[in-house]
């Protein structure tokens, strides 16, 4: 058969058993592998021969659902992590370190903020924070010449800016730099964002890819299209030995499809060890089955109920890239088609104040950090995700004081609409 679809993809990919063989995917709960003679053992370490030696690198469970999410995003090859927050210290930290720098979106995950602004700068790696609707003469001057990687998201984590990966992809080109996106919110059922110019992908496993709330995870996908040997002295670490193990170098050995994962299970996450489960994994992978279903039932359920708050006399804003006349509708119809994600975010007539009330009135909605799962959930960020935040830091990440960010989940919608107009009567 030619390329599958995503549907056939999410229960076929990744897995194949032969004669004989386990039907559903075998969770190889093994720290190490046994072997015959240390040279075969040997090949392994000097990266010559395929196999596995021990689960901190690789892991037969983890592998066959890394490639599961590459063939979904049409990567070339792809690596867990044990959350999203390592998925994205990884791809960036591959490519980028002590006296480098990086342009970042700044409407993302405060989590991922707080990593790039206080985290990585003690380590060294300065960030330039952009306004995703900058212009591309704006965004072309946060440039530097030791600049390495540009970063943004799919669907902003809670501000539901839609990126515009042409855009960011070009100005990250022109600079001979890849583009890093995370995919999180869209999925690949949404948005596949390396077909539109973006370079490596990321994903929070833990959110809609798993769906049930039951498993940390990330994972990291390499298009394999960048060319690191074009910009060499930009990438030594993929372009020159690598001192660190056994002198390899990654673009020789393993070349623009293989190099950047390579590199980064060889020696970050030996180093590192944020190792997914095979346990988490197969979890994972059994989320991953249903995937396309449920996001299509999570972006109708959040679109009726964007429709809902937006004529409701109570409600100041809705921010949802689905609702005609949002600032990003025109860009999602863009990039998303099908739909974006089952997130909206809205703010009440009485700010922080109101949002509380409404929040404590809510009987299916339960306040979580938690998001994109089966389970509807809510959550004020400023008092909680992005509660490290200054004033100035989380207006320009537009995630304002009076923000409630809403994950719409599988219920049914018009009980999800009446629990939201009862807590509503309450303010």
């Amino acid at each position: 058969m030619e390329k599958l679809r995503t549907e056939t993809l999410c229960i076929q990919a990744g897995y194949k058993p032969g004669n004989g063989e386990p039907r559903q995917l075998p969770i190889i709960q093994s720290t190490t592998f046994k072997y015959a003679t240390s040279e075969d053992m040997g090949k392994l370490f000097d990266l010559e021969a395929d196999g596995y030696f021990y689960s901190r690198l690789a892991n037969p469970t983890c592998d066959a659902v890394a490639a599961k999410i590459c063939a979904l995003e049409g990567g070339s090859t792809a690596m867990l992590t044990s959350s999203g927050q390592a998925a994205n210290f990884m791809a960036v930290f591959n490519i980028a370190s002590c006296g480098d720098h990086i342009v970042a979106s700044s409407a993302i995950y405060g989590g991922s903020f707080n990593l790039f602004s206080v985290t990585m700068k003690k380590m060294g790696l300065e960030t330039t924070f952009v306004d995703p609707d900058c212009t591309e003469e704006e965004l072309n001057a946060a440039f530097r010449p030791n600049t390495k990687a540009v970063f943004g998201e799919t669907i902003a984590n809670p501000a539901l800016k839609v990126l515009d990966i042409e855009k960011f992809a070009r100005a990250a080109h022109a600079h001979g730099v890849p583009l890093i996106v995370d995919n999180t919110f869209a999925t690949p059922i949404n948005c596949r964002p390396l077909e539109w110019g973006a370079d490596i992908v990321t994903h929070s496993t833990t959110k809609y890819m798993d769906g049930h709330a039951s498993a940390i995870g990330g994972c990291i996908v390499d298009g394999g299209k960048f060319d690191w040997t074009a910009y060499a002295d930009k990438f030594p670490g993929l372009t020159t030995p690598d001192d660190s193990y056994h002198g390899v170098t990654y673009t020789e050995r393993f070349g623009l499809g293989g190099a950047f994962i390579t590199k980064c299970t060889a020696q970050l996450m030996r180093d590192f060890g944020c190792v997914q489960s095979p346990q988490v994994a197969y979890i994972l992978n059994l989320g991953l089955e249903s995937l396309p279903f449920r996001m299509k039932q999570h972006c109708a359920n959040a679109q009726a109920i964007a429709e809902y708050l937006k004529g409701h006399e109570k409600v100041k804003w809705v921010k949802y890239c689905g609702l005609e006349g949002d600032r990003y509708y025109n860009l999602a119809k863009k990039y998303m088609p099908n739909g974006s994600c089952g997130v909206i975010s809205f703010g009440l007539n009485g700010g922080r104040t109101a949002a509380e009330t409404f929040m404590k009135h809510l009987k299916l909605g339960s306040i979580e950090t938690h998001v994109a799962d089966s389970r509807t959930c809510c959550l004020h960020p400023a008092s909680s995700t992005h509660r490290q935040m200054t004033d100035a830091e989380l207006d320009a990440a537009c995630v304002g004081a009076d923000l409630i960010r809403l994950s719409c989940g599988l219920e049914n919608v018009q009980d999800l609409i009446e629990d939201i107009g009862q807590a509503l009567e309450k303010v």
